[in-house]
């Protein structure tokens, strides 16, 4: 059985000619209804899918037929017919592509417009929400401020006892609230609402015109705020006193459930921080095409910028509270802080001292700094001579206040320069001079005290910053460092900075104050020289020498000034002999046998008194105890030394101290009564002072005569004084003085008349003769 075999293809051809155009036909089609389908619902689509695949597998199929009868040169004969029956319909598709292009552009841009609307709308009212939160905010930061410092602080002043360290706490919270209520004053100034432009100009201008007062007042704040809150927990310790002061809390502000002072006390650091959120969440809800924006995002940064440098403040004063303090550690104490660590750091930096003292190392110089350690080390010691020379001064003026010449009575009647001396004295002691003095203490004094207390910060600061210096300088050349001498680095540069920025305030204010001082030294001494002309005027015509030429007068005043000086030099002199010398008591027999038998051996011009005891130390001292007399027998030792007499003490001889011995003055011996006294038969009384005679005249014929003499020397303290020396004759005109007091005598020596102490007078005899003249 034969099989058919198969059919030859067929060389007809338009099989391929005419399925072709129909095929780009259906192509056109095609994407005529892909954009149909664009602009139609989910139905359309899926017609489109369907017609797709159909032609798809139409178009497979056609080519499975055509291919095998297909030459090339058939296929580039139909390809150029097909391009050429192609162009007509991308024509029209072109046509309606460009049509629905434009029309969804449009669509596209009015679509944006109304976005873009919609997101500047948004935009605007979070801009307003920003800015309005900023406003009131502030508002309400102050009305808490407010309600502490006064509701608060008045309750808790009422409290008895009222807390301790109570003003401490709201300290710098006056110039918080003060530049808070000037900003919000400025905002309200030119009467603007939130939504206007000209509003957030106004907040920018305000705020950058108070940015300097804004960090003076809280960089303060936030340094204290660390002792506000240890005053805090000291209050915390004390239970009662705490639950008062959370009643207190509680009753002023109860809208707010405050639970304790630190609720409201912490407000301004909160605050301070928040300002650059508030200004840059106002930034990014800007057009930058608004006026304001520039400075809008001036005043931003001006913000952070604030708080940078209030950190910064903080942290320098952290440091300078930490180095500045003065420790008084006992030996002990600086003996158990010795450790390994902190001897090897001693040890290098005593090293690299030096080196650079030996030149082995160089050392790391900064000469501004030095200049101004050189200006405080100047101002240091000037502060420190100026505080002693005016202590000096303070103590004459306290000594010469203390003697009250009013007190004692002198004998001035009939004289009047004294008298007049005597008031102006009275006068300057009680009044002017005392006044001078409080002004002194109050203006100049106490200034000066506080000054030189401000000097110990600044140099702990500078020895501190040299301690540094010595550690920097080992680890400066290193190319890593650990996280120790990272540290120790900026130590030194935070050291460093302080000083370079607050040591030349400092000496400034210091040299001000000197100069100040100085000005007011002057005054005081301007308004003293006023009173005491003023007070010398009301007694210019009773002074004697008044009417002299100033010249004259300053000549006299000068030469007055240096005679009584001299004159009160030997006073003091005679006064200090006078005390040192032993004091008169009655001798014992045994001390009365060895001067009789001391005088009898060496004469009564060699008898010398003990005043202290004597100890003897070297070879041939004596041992002595004080009033023991002594025989002078030569004023040096074998040496030549004066300071070592050799003495006769009566038993021995031997060496005594010559500051330990003085010469005996023997008193007259018990004389027998005296004739120009009435004295009982059996009474032998013993007069240390002259006495008023009878005023008849006695004779007597029968009896020794006796003559008053002067037992020591006493030397006159003033004119109604007189000096006598003793042994000399002196005539006793009264036994006591104007007053009845027979402590006093008025005698008569040489011509001249005053009054003496009556145990300085002692009646020695004169032999027998004739009558005694009278006593007057």
């Amino acid at each position: 059985m034969e099989v058919s075999g198969r059919p030859n293809p067929s060389p007809f051809k338009l099989h391929k000619s005419a399925s072709t155009p129909l095929r780009y036909s259906g192509a056109v089609k095609k994407v005529v209804k892909r954009n149909q389908t664009k602009e139609s619902g989910n139905k359309e689509k899926d017609n489109q899918v369907e017609y797709d695949n159909a032609s798809s597998e139409e178009e497979t199929a056609e080519d499975l037929v055509l291919k095998p009868t297909t030459d090339s040169s058939e296929l580039a004969d139909a390809g150029s017919h097909q391009i050429r029956l192609r162009f007509p319909s991308e024509d029209s598709f072109s046509e309606e592509t460009l049509v629905s292009k434009e029309r969804l552009a449009e669509e596209a841009k009015k679509k944006s417009e109304e976005e873009e609307a919609a997101a500047k709308e948004r935009q605007a009212q979070r801009q307003m929400m920003a800015i309005e939160e900023l406003v009131q905010s502030e508002k309400s930061y102050l009305k808490m401020l407010r309600i502490c410092t006064v509701n608060i602080r008045n309750s808790l002043n009422n409290l008895q006892p009222p807390p301790p360290n109570l003003d401490s706490l709201f300290l710098y919270t006056e110039e918080v609230m003060n530049v808070s209520s000037r900003l919000l004053s400025k905002l309200e100034q030119k009467q603007l609402k939130p939504q206007s432009p000209e509003f957030l100009e106004n907040l920018c201008a305000s705020f950058l015109s108070l940015s300097s007062d804004i960090e003076a007042a809280y960089k303060e704040y936030l340094w204290n705020y660390n002792h506000i809150s240890l005053v805090e927990n000291d209050y915390k310790q004390n239970e009662t006193l705490w639950s008062d002061i959370i009643k207190v809390v509680k009753s002023a502000a109860p809208e707010v459930n405050a639970t304790s002072l630190s609720f409201f006390l912490v407000m301004p650091v909160q605050r301070i921080a928040r300002y650059p959120l508030l200004l840059q969440t106002i930034q990014k809800h800007t057009d930058p095409s608004h006026p304001a924006y520039a400075l809008l995002e001036q005043t931003a940064n001006t913000s952070i910028a604030l708080n940078c440098n209030i950190n910064e403040y903080k942290r320098f004063r952290e440091v300078a509270d930490k180095y500045k303090k003065t420790e008084n550690l006992t030996i002990m104490d600086k003996i158990n802080r010795l450790s390994t660590h902190s001897i090897a750091k001693k040890t290098a930096r005593f090293s690299q001292y030096i080196k650079h003292e030996t030149g082995m190392a160089p050392k790391l110089v900064d000469e501004e700094f030095d200049t101004l350690e050189g200006f405080f080390n100047i101002l240091e010691y000037g502060i420190l001579v100026l505080l002693e020379n005016v202590e000096t001064y303070l103590f004459h003026l306290q000594r010469f206040l203390e003697c009250k010449t009013e007190e004692f009575d002198f004998d001035m009647d009939g004289e009047k320069a004294p008298v007049c001396y005597k008031e102006i004295h009275t006068a300057l002691r009680q009044w002017i001079l005392p006044m001078f003095e409080k002004r002194m203490r109050t203006l100049i004094h106490k200034p000066l005290c506080e000054l030189r207390d401000l000097l110990v910060g600044p140099k702990n600061l500078i020895r501190k910053r040299l301690h540094k210096l010595l550690d920097y300088e080992v680890i400066e050349g290193k190319p890593k460092l650990s996280y120790e001498e990272q540290a120790v680095a900026n130590a030194y540069k935070t050291i460093n900075t302080l000083l370079l920025n607050e040591l030349p305030r400092f000496n400034g204010l210091a040299l001000q104050m000197i100069w100040r001082m100085l000005g007011t030294f002057s005054c005081l001494h301007r308004d003293l020289a006023a009173d005491m002309e003023q007070l010398f005027q009301g007694f210019a015509l009773q002074l004697p020498h008044s009417s002299y030429h100033p010249k004259e007068f300053q000549e006299w005043v000068e030469t007055a000034v240096l005679e009584g000086a001299r004159n009160l030099d030997i006073l003091c002199q005679s006064v200090q002999e006078t005390l040192n010398s032993p004091a008169v008591q009655p001798l014992s027999p045994s001390c009365q046998r060895r001067l009789q038998q001391l005088t009898d051996k060496h004469g009564s011009g060699k008898i010398f008194q003990v005043t202290n005891t004597v100890v003897g130390t070297r070879d041939f001292d004596l041992n002595l105890t004080k009033g023991e007399f002594v025989a002078l027998i030569s004023e040096f030792d074998t040496r030549g030394d004066k300071r070592r007499w050799l003495v006769d003490s009566g038993a021995k001889r031997g060496y005594v101290p010559s500051s330990k011995l003085i010469r005996y003055h023997q008193a007259a011996e018990d004389p027998p009564p005296s004739p120009f006294l009435p004295t009982p038969g059996n009474m032998m009384a013993f007069r240390r002072h002259s006495c008023i005679p009878d005023p008849q005249v006695i004779h007597v014929t029968s009896q020794p005569l006796f003559q008053v003499v002067a037992a020591y020397d006493f030397t006159a303290r003033g004119n109604h004084e007189v000096s006598v020396r003793a042994g000399e004759p002196v005539r006793v005109l009264e036994s006591q003085d104007k007053r009845g007091n027979s402590e006093w005598s008025l005698v008569e020596a040489r011509g001249q008349r005053g009054y003496v102490p009556s145990n300085y007078l002692t009646r020695m005899p004169v032999g027998t003769g004739s009558l005694a003249p009278p006593l007057h």
